[in-house]
């Protein structure tokens, strides 16, 4: 279960490119960069009359004339956690500025609450009239033409899944903001790849690298939005390769692979495991073997590489003579080095107590396990790297099942739906783990889910390991590597939080 921030984190897209178009505008309107460093400023102050000039400039920027000021007054009292005066602030604003970007922004999130295609269809086109693109600054990159794209993406995208593909095509070909276009076009790909029509899926994939190169190679600058679009040069290889080899074009897709892996600042195991595929497909065994034996020792094989790993053995051994006593001396010298990474990692930190609701509706309070190691979880439905860590987790589960001294609690957080409990409780039955869930709902004060804040988490998954006396000994925040290899690591925190 090693740390991995490139593969096991769900990380909120919309959220970074909304900071990259409220970093443009802060340059194309007045620039009020002093202004934040003076409300930050203000905000880390402890003395009174430093809070008192902050409310007082507050109240100054709400009241304001210029739409950016309002905008930043709301965003610092919702940072402030004073949720009801940031509704109020951004209400005001758009009664103040009907055409303004707040208001624009309202319309465009009623669009994505429809469930109809048509409607939809319909509800941009009313929206692209009523907020006409041309009528808002005109950005360097396009990053604002990304809040239109975003529809458009969800138009295409739709259609895609219908296998409409003139329409997928024509919403498509609307797309305006250049630095967004490696990802809508990334996107648009991935859905033609699910439905198996690979001829769309590469030809969508490949303009999408088309349009990231110049991002890549610094051609379009250094500004927020280029390093964003740079950022995905490599992924957008990486599924290139893939789609290049379920074409069979084996020799195409290394290239793209080789790539991909070349343009990484660190490894990643699924370019790994692609590069060893492709190669197998190449007949180039003792090449992929190579590749999937040192991944198998460095302990960041994923399931999928430790089972190609398999077939490759026998492949270049001729038989599988030798291979569970292989296998056997790999692990043991993984959790070697695991148990020395470990006694580095290791912190000592009161955990922030909690008392949550399960989904049989039962309070379970942090506090009453005191004298048990209790590993948390922090997880939603729509996460796919925490489900991708379940069933290591069940084993994990299935291992202490009989240990009075050890508890595992899965909390449910970050929800986007309005109803997160039966959704989870859906999930968690329809796939038969055997998990007491948790339930972190959003508070209707702050709209804060408040125990994953408390414990300061970034990204889910985020596993935590308590001791008995209520500290924090072990934190992790993503997940990769085989099941074996992950309940390896925890039972070595487990079992080093019992010694504590």
């Amino acid at each position: 279960m090693k740390i991995n921030k490139i593969l096991g984190i769900c990380v909120g897209m919309l959220l970074l490119i909304a900071g990259l178009i409220k970093s443009s505008y802060a340059q194309a309107v007045n620039n009020p960069d002093s202004t934040r460093k003076q409300l930050d400023r203000l905000i880390a102050s402890k003395l009174p009359l430093d809070q008192q000039v902050l409310n007082d400039r507050l109240k100054a920027l709400a009241a304001s004339n210029s739409e950016s000021e309002m905008t930043m007054a709301g965003q610092y009292y919702y940072r402030l956690k004073n949720v009801k005066t940031s509704d109020s602030v951004f209400t005001a604003e758009m009664t103040k500025f009907p055409q303004g970007m707040q208001a624009r922004n309202k319309g465009q999130q009623a669009i994505y609450d429809l469930k109809d295609l048509p409607e939809i269809e319909k509800a941009y086109n009313a929206w692209v009239k009523k907020f006409p693109p041309a009528s808002y600054p005109a950005l360097p990159l396009g990053e604002d033409r990304v809040a239109y794209d975003y529809v458009r993406s969800h138009l295409a995208n739709s259609y895609a899944k219908e296998k409409n593909v003139a329409k997928a095509t024509y919403y498509a070909n609307l797309f305006e903001a250049d630095f967004w276009l490696g990802n809508a076009y990334s996107g648009l790909a991935s859905i033609f790849l699910a439905n198996g029509d690979l001829t769309n899926a590469a030809l969508y994939q490949k303009k999408a690298i088309d349009r990231t190169i110049p991002y890549f190679d610094g051609q379009k600058g250094d500004s927020n939005a280029a390093k964003f679009a740079a950022s995905g040069y490599a992924g957008l290889n990486g599924e290139y390769a893939k789609i290049l080899y379920q074409q069979k074009k084996y020799d195409e897709a290394l290239k793209y692979i080789e790539v991909a892996i070349k343009s990484l600042n660190a490894p990643r195991a699924d370019f790994n495991y692609r590069y060893a595929v492709i190669l197998a497909a190449l007949n180039r065994n003792q090449e992929a073997f190579d590749r999937m034996d040192s991944a198998v020792k460095s302990g960041k094989a994923t399931q999928e590489m430790a089972d190609l790993f398999k077939v490759l053995y026998v492949k270049v051994k001729g038989s599988e003579a030798g291979l569970n006593a292989y296998q056997t001396d790999i692990r043991k010298g993984i959790n070697i080095g695991i148990e020395k990474r470990l006694v580095k990692d290791i912190v000592n930190e009161p955990a922030p107590g909690f008392t949550l609701v399960d989904l049989q509706g039962n309070k379970v309070s942090l506090a009453e396990l005191k004298g048990k190691v209790v590993i948390l979880d922090f997880w939603a439905t729509w996460c796919g790297p925490c489900k991708a860590s379940f069933p290591a987790m069940q084993m994990a589960v299935d291992k202490y099942k009989d240990d009075p001294k050890v508890k595992f609690l899965f909390i449910h957080t970050w929800e986007r739906t309005d109803t997160p409990t039966e959704e989870a409780k859906a999930y968690i039955e329809n796939m038969k783990y055997a998990f007491q869930v948790l339930m972190d709902t959003k508070d209707p004060e702050t709209k804060q889910n408040k125990v994953v804040t408390s414990y300061k988490v970034y990204g889910i998954p985020a596993k935590f390991v308590i001791d008995g006396t209520g500290n924090i000994r072990f934190r992790l925040t993503g997940f990769d590597g085989s099941k074996e290899a992950a309940v390896d690591e925890i039972s070595m925190m487990i079992d080093m939080a019992k010694k504590k």
